[in-house]
């Protein structure tokens, strides 16, 4: 059995549908399945069981011989969120009991982390063990995900094989849910659609422009491209960046989403909101090299290639993946 937490979600969903399509089919769900808005993104594929996320450790307990690896997807993810309680709980606490219970049971472990831990950027991009410690998010989301990774490199036990993704900036089909923390290829469609324009944000440091604000765009397919290769090849374990290696402006992406909807761009500015202002990334790129040296050797979709894709062939026709 292959166990996905936030099987549900945005990257869960396109992980089972990815390990369905290699073959794959004795998938185990978790997630809180009591919000129905989600049920589209696993209906139609194929899986064993759904266990409700509360329910998940008394189940592994009685199923563990049967489990080879765990992929922990599931988190809290909003990034406006101040309510460090339930960071605690959902993002840091059952991360550590998921933990111990592979260590327990010798299950190896895929989980995801964020590239959220970076903070500014200060130390730069590097997925490097040694400067984790020193690391400084800017919300408490990105807290949550830089103290689990700490625990993590500070256990003397660790499962036979693990790995922990900073996720860059993810895009693709099965995000409509996700509301404001949908990414803004996601609202950038539905403006378009609905009149005809975009807004961004404005910069609000005079070394950026309006507009160049930049992150490192990634398609969901490459994610779970990534998440299958680790599955199936399991070396090396670590801490593993995970984004295209490339920064992007925000005004190439929105530009980006007009021309896959055939439209001239018509794009302008709006102040960032005050509760996050103080805490945005005006720049992130992942340093690949780590997990091209693993042996990771697939080419990333552009974002033009992406986003055309995402728009084309899932937003258009509101199809899932």
């Amino acid at each position: 059995m292959i166990i996905i937490t936030g099987a549900a979600g945005f990257i869960g969903s396109n992980l089972i549908s990815k390990l369905n399509a290699e073959g794959y089919k004795d998938l185990v769900l978790v997630d809180d399945f009591k919000r129905k808005i989600k049920t589209p993104n696993f209906e139609g594929k194929i899986f064993s069981e759904k266990v409700d996320r509360k329910q998940f450790f008394e189940w592994l307990d009685s199923n563990h011989r049967y489990v080879q690896f765990i992929f922990h997807i599931g988190a809290r993810t909003n990034t406006a969120e101040f309510n460090v309680k339930v960071f605690d709980e959902l993002n840091l606490n059952y991360s550590k009991q998921i933990w111990d219970a592979c260590i327990e049971y010798g299950i190896a472990l895929v989980y995801a982390s964020s590239a959220a831990t970076y903070g500014l950027g200060e130390l730069g991009y590097e997925d490097n063990h040694e400067i984790v410690n020193q690391l400084k998010p800017l919300n408490a989301y990105g807290d949550s995900k830089n103290n689990f990774d700490k625990w993590i490199l500070a256990q003397e036990e660790r499962p036979y094989f693990w790995a922990g993704l900073k996720f860059f900036n993810v895009y693709g089909p099965n995000e409509y849910h996700k509301d404001r923390m949908a990414s803004v290829i996601f609202h950038a469609f539905n403006q378009i659609q609905e009149t005809g324009e975009m807004k961004l944000f404005r910069s609000h440091l005079p070394e950026y422009k309006n507009g160049e604000q930049s992150r490192d765009f990634v398609y969901v397919k490459d994610v779970v491209s990534v998440l299958l290769f680790l599955f199936e090849t399991r070396k090396k374990s670590g801490l593993y960046n995970l984004g295209t290696g490339k920064a992007r402006t925000f005004y190439d992406l929105a530009a980006n989403t007009f021309r896959a909807l055939g439209k001239e761009p018509n794009i302008s500015f709006v102040d960032t909101p005050k509760d996050i202002r103080d805490k945005y990334q005006y720049f992130t790129e992942a340093n690949m090299s780590k997990l091209l040296k693993a042996g990771y050797d697939k080419d990333f979709y552009s974002l033009e290639d992406g986003i055309q894709d995402y728009v084309q062939n899932y937003l258009v026709d509101k199809v899932y993946a």
